[in-house]
């Protein structure tokens, strides 16, 4: 009966270290969840740097993907989606998955440089060729008879820099005036014939249904519109007033310290800051961090004053404001 009890304890003790073992190995994969315009983006970048990994570490390395809006992308983490980085296109969205699911440490932003934002936009103008409603401005969205596509800002980073967009430019218009930068900003809805959860669903609306007159995203994907459509088919008018779109990024540390997967996540975040990965970036029309390949590039991206989330108090008092229960957007499309 010994020789049985001491038997089956040397089994136990043998599948406790094959376990622990096999919980420590490195995975072979991380997933990427970020937002719906950078798959082309990603799908360039994680083929660089698995071919880097690979020569490097002598394995097979895959990245895997999941788009959609920003914001429903924080949610689907929250709510279990296991990704081992995040690449949104809004701040709110990554400090959620500290604020309500302690998903990231507070301190996020001071991992990585530029606050963890490896690249960044913001909103212009996408029109048909030649620019039949002459569109110059966000003065000219909230003309009658003209309909202007983007993204519902309830659920995409992508809206709400176009809302942000429009609204500082009217703040500047109106000196500060907040009642009329709200009305320019009902004005601005009302022209929208149809609200998308994202920005690829907007640009789907706008280039294969050809609904619109004017489709307002990220300049990155405007020119990659253009690149893809032709110019013969679009015009990028870039307005004089625009909002600052940050693009940030982190591991998300609950799953990769479960997944052992933070050496490669952690890797694969740096590698957005290399100059390959900057160069990749430009090529893809995000403006990059890199002052030299920011100047090697510098011809491709027109001048334009930029407001920040600093200039309207930070993030939390934007979200309160604009974006929350009841706030400003709420009563908008209430009373649009």
């Amino acid at each position: 009966m010994k020789q049985k009890i001491a038997a089956l304890a040397f089994s136990l003790a043998l599948i406790s270290q094959n376990a622990t073992a096999f919980a420590a190995e490195a995975p072979t994969n991380i997933l990427n969840v970020s937002y719906d315009v950078s798959r082309e983006l990603f799908t360039q970048f994680n083929q660089l740097f698995a071919q880097e990994w690979d020569a490097k570490n002598k394995t097979k390395f895959e990245i895997r993907q999941s788009h959609g809006g920003s914001s429903s992308q924080a949610r689907a983490v929250l709510e279990g989606l296991q990704a081992d980085v995040v690449t949104f296109n809004q701040v709110t969205d990554v400090q959620v998955l500290h604020d309500k699911g302690n998903l990231i440490p507070a301190n996020w932003q001071t991992r990585l440089p530029n606050d963890s934002s490896p690249f960044f936009s913001f909103p212009t103008f996408v029109v048909r060729k030649g620019n039949p409603k002459n569109i110059k401005d966000w003065d000219d969205l909230v003309k009658a008879g003209v309909q202007v596509v983007f993204p519902n800002p309830k659920t995409s980073g992508n809206g709400r820099y176009t809302y942000l967009g429009a609204t500082a430019y009217a703040l500047k218009k109106f000196g500060g005036d907040k009642a009329k930068a709200r009305d320019f900003a009902k004005a601005l809805f009302s022209n929208v014939p149809v609200f998308d959860t994202g920005g690829r669903a907007a640009t789907t609306t706008f280039v294969n249904r050809g609904i619109g007159d004017v489709l307002v995203t990220f300049e990155s994907e405007a020119y990659g519109i253009r690149h893809e459509a032709g110019e013969d088919k679009v015009d990028v008018v870039t307005p004089s007033v625009s909002f600052l779109a940050e693009f940030p990024v982190t591991v998300v540390d609950k799953v990769v310290d479960a997944r052992n997967s933070r050496v490669a996540a952690t890797a694969y975040l740096q590698a957005l800051y290399s100059p390959s990965g900057q160069e990749l970036i430009a090529k893809n029309f995000y403006r990059p961090r890199d002052a030299a390949v920011t100047q090697k590039y510098a011809a491709q991206f027109p001048a334009v004053t930029l407001v920040s989330a600093k200039d309207f108090g930070g993030w939390d008092a934007i979200s309160k404001e604009h974006f929350a229960d009841g706030a400003i957007v709420d009563q908008i499309y209430v009373n649009k």
